[in-house]
């Protein structure tokens, strides 16, 4: 009975043993997975790869961009439209150099230019969160068809071969570890150039300006160096990281548009470590002077009574302000119960009123907290345009004004990028050219003959 005994003992022991090896692979296997589930938020993938009301990562959503619209691809596990036959090395040429597994190029609105920051081990954490926890989905979305030249992918070849081809993140021996890490997340994954830096007229980034601020053809990405009063410089960094949490910060900020989206899936989710390790990267990128407003804050908020408006001699800005605005943000835009005062206000101390206008337009939605809602239908062009301007001159810099034919742009997208003409005007110059060339070998070959 003993030696029975012993020998089941033994058994379970040998069973136990083999059994180690198998758990801890799962075991890794699990750890990577949340920790490639964690990069993908830090990344913002659901932002673009998820359209409005459609599955996680099945594409679809319409990326307005200046040369039209670019349709984001389904990035899930299915072999007939996603990535689902994706090695892990194609998977890293699409993520880091903006090149597809049939070797076609992807447009820039993909910011492999910044994920080409990402280190190896997180490629790896990377795919195997999405080979093996995202939910396939067999259906593709719309085809992205650019006007010429663009709809030539080819064409992008070139313009990797010029702007592209970055490596991964190199730590900083002189810097903290903590500044390291904002710098590889803000760099990188968390692409802030993509928005904030001004591009040239081939649409890269101009790297000697880096988050000076740029304009994404409808909202305004505000300058975020360290500048007092062109960037961020009198932030503090609490301030910084309850923007990046929340969405707001207690002077006077909000984030709407593409920012809003950001601070929403992607920012909101990280842990406070990394909050803190990008405001620390953040406020310490050299100061840039560009995008800065051209008055300081005033003095004091004005007192505004509602007596004109009764009496009907308030200006066409002020009524509208009355009948749309005053009940949340009150009569002398003191604000109130959490809706923020417009006295001084962020969005009205931009070098260009198209946050304020868009504000107005689109609205101001957060996931959790107050909305701000939409008057696109309440409002037509020239009634915004009276009363962003009218916002610019009670509350913030009267200095900065906007037109009704902006408003109508800023309405229907934003104005098309030159590079359009421009890229079409070369394309002719080369055809010209190859015409030309063409005609002179053929005659040298008639005289010859």
């Amino acid at each position: 009975m003993k030696t029975l005994l012993s020998l089941k003992i033994a058994g379970v022991m040998t069973g136990l043993l083999l059994s180690l090896p198998v758990l801890a692979d799962q075991s890794d296997s699990q750890s990577l997975i949340e920790k490639g589930q964690y990069l993908a938020v830090a990344g913002d993938c659901g932002a673009c790869h998820t359209d409005s009301g459609g599955k996680a990562f099945a594409g679809g959503l319409a990326i307005k961009t200046p040369i039209g619209e670019i349709f984001s691809t389904n990035i899930t596990p299915s072999k007939t439209a996603g990535i689902g036959n994706y090695t892990l090395e194609e998977f890293d040429n699409a993520v880091r150099k903006g090149v597809r597994k049939d070797g076609g190029n992807l447009y820039p609105a993909m910011p492999y230019t910044s994920y080409s920051k990402i280190s190896d081990d997180d490629m790896k954490a990377l795919y195997a969160y999405f080979m093996s926890a995202v939910p396939a989905v067999d259906a593709k979305g719309p085809e992205t068809a650019l006007p010429f030249p663009f709809n030539i992918r080819l064409s992008m070849a070139g313009w990797n071969l010029i702007f592209a081809g970055g490596k991964p993140f190199v730590e900083d021996n002189t810097q903290s570890p903590e500044w390291n890490r904002g710098a590889y997340l803000a760099e990188g994954l968390a692409h802030c150039s993509t928005c904030h830096t001004p591009r040239n007229p081939l649409m890269a980034e101009e790297s000697d300006k880096s988050l000076a601020g740029a304009s994404l053809g409808t909202w305004f990405a505000p300058n975020i160096t360290s500048d007092p009063h062109a960037g961020i410089g009198n932030w503090t960094q609490q301030d910084l990281m309850t923007y990046l949490a929340t969405g707001r910060a207690e002077n006077g900020s909000q984030a709407g548009g593409p920012m809003l989206e950001a601070i929403d899936k992607s920012f909101s989710k990280l842990s406070p470590e990394d909050l803190k390790a990008i405001a620390t990267y953040i406020q310490s990128v050299p100061a840039q002077s560009s995008n800065a407003t051209s008055e300081k804050l005033k003095g004091a908020a004005p007192e505004i009574s509602d007596i004109s408006i009764m009496n009907g001699t308030a200006s066409e800005g002020s009524r509208l302000y009355a009948s749309h605005c005053s009940t949340c943000h009150q009569a002398s835009g003191q604000g109130s119960n959490g809706l923020p005062a417009l006295y001084n206000n962020a969005a009205l101390r931009r070098p260009v009123a198209d946050n304020a206008v868009m504000a107005v337009l689109e609205g101001l939605i957060p996931s959790k907290g107050q909305a701000m809602p939409a008057f696109n239908d309440k409002m037509d062009d020239q009634q915004v345009a009276t009363l962003v301007n009218y916002l610019f001159n009670t509350y913030g810099d009267p200095k900065v004004q906007t037109t009704p034919e902006r408003v109508k742009s800023l309405r229907q997208g934003g104005a098309p990028s030159p590079l359009l003409a421009i890229a079409k005007g070369g394309m002719i110059v080369v055809a010209l050219i190859v015409l030309i060339i063409g005609l002179l070998v053929f005659r040298l070959r008639r005289k010859r003959r």
